[in-house]
């Protein structure tokens, strides 16, 4: 599968240093969980205004908040099983669900297609607004909802298909009814679409250490403080003029990004959640503005855009 573990790290890490959402696509045992568990730990811990407000939101929950908890920030994965009412709330004194719960955190949803399309559906505002208003006959509440999706998900049922072995025998139909049960819009919401590959003999036998998590951390940490001192919040945030304004976008890099609209299909939020992922990648690059090459591996990191649109059209973006 294109990109691989590496191609899959770096993903984390770009997802981690710009707050952005992240869809993990690959077979069983490929390390999707692992990866997904570990971004709490590239994050930079709460501030003193994010606690608060976390501590608050969690002691409305049915388990309250403890002390161990403060200044960490959040980390659900609630079942595929669960109701939409478990994932935004609800019951008769509206209580926070696991949306709220992973407010200024991460939401964590594995086997993604498994979901309930209808729960899965009632992602979309919250992803946007970053807030969740839960109305009730007797009474309103609106809880705050920002959270950094991370999902993953197998490529077809059997969780095989691309292995050069073979092994998968899905027939084309079914595979596109699995994957059909996510949506266009939900997956236009996502900013990073990564394959990750089945890890090779060749990197369980290796002697040399990867990185550690602390070096990427404090990678992840300088580009969150060049976002802070620019614009005052991540660069997912970023909306309207202030997103064209601070990406600082040369003009190759535009011409890039409109080819790849025209190619890809890519509606106007993709392209302009592109634009955001270009701008996190020049950040990491300690760059002022955005060029061409910040485009170009922004766009190779929206897989299923790609692979959708070679399947139509037989082609792609080139940079």
């Amino acid at each position: 599968m294109c990109g691989g573990q590496a191609g899959a790290r770096r993903a984390l890490e770009i997802a981690a240093a710009g707050e952005h959402s992240l869809l993990l696509i690959g077979p069983p045992g490929s390390g999707k969980s692992m990866l997904a568990q570990r971004l709490p730990g590239l994050l930079p811990e709460l501030d003193e205004d994010e606690a608060i407000e976390t501590a608050a939101i969690r002691s409305l929950s049915l388990h309250g908040f403890r002390l161990e908890g403060w200044r960490r920030r959040p980390f659900r994965a609630p079942h595929h099983t669960a109701s939409a009412v478990a994932l935004v709330g609800g019951g008769g004194r509206p209580r926070p669900g696991e949306i709220s719960l992973a407010h200024n955190g991460v939401l964590f949803l594995d086997e993604l297609p498994e979901f309930d399309r209808s729960v899965l559906e009632v992602l979309r505002e919250p992803l946007e607004s970053g807030h969740i208003v839960l109305s009730r006959a007797a009474r309103q509440a609106d809880y705050p909802a920002r959270f950094q999706l991370v999902a993953a998900m197998n490529p077809c049922p059997c969780g095989h298909f691309g292995d050069v072995r073979g092994r998968c025998r899905c027939p084309p139909e079914r595979i596109a009814a699995y994957r059909s049960r996510i949506s266009g819009p939900l997956l236009d919401r996502i900013d990073l679409h990564v394959e990750v590959g089945r890890v090779a003999l060749e990197e369980i036998a290796a002697t040399a250490l990867p990185e550690r998590s602390a070096a990427v951390a404090a990678r992840v940490a300088e580009a969150r403080l060049l976002q802070r001192h620019r614009q005052a919040r991540t660069n997912a945030r970023l909306e309207g003029n202030d997103l064209a304004v601070q990406c600082c976008a040369d003009p190759a890099a535009l011409e890039l990004l409109a080819r790849a609209m025209r190619q890809l299909g890519l509606s106007a939020r993709a392209y302009h959640r592109v634009l955001r992922v270009a701008r996190t990648i020049a950040d990491l690059a300690g760059r002022p503005g955005v060029g061409a090459e910040h485009v170009a591996e922004a766009i190779t990191l929206r897989q299923l855009d790609r692979r959708s649109a070679s399947s139509e059209q037989g082609g792609g973006v080139s940079g």
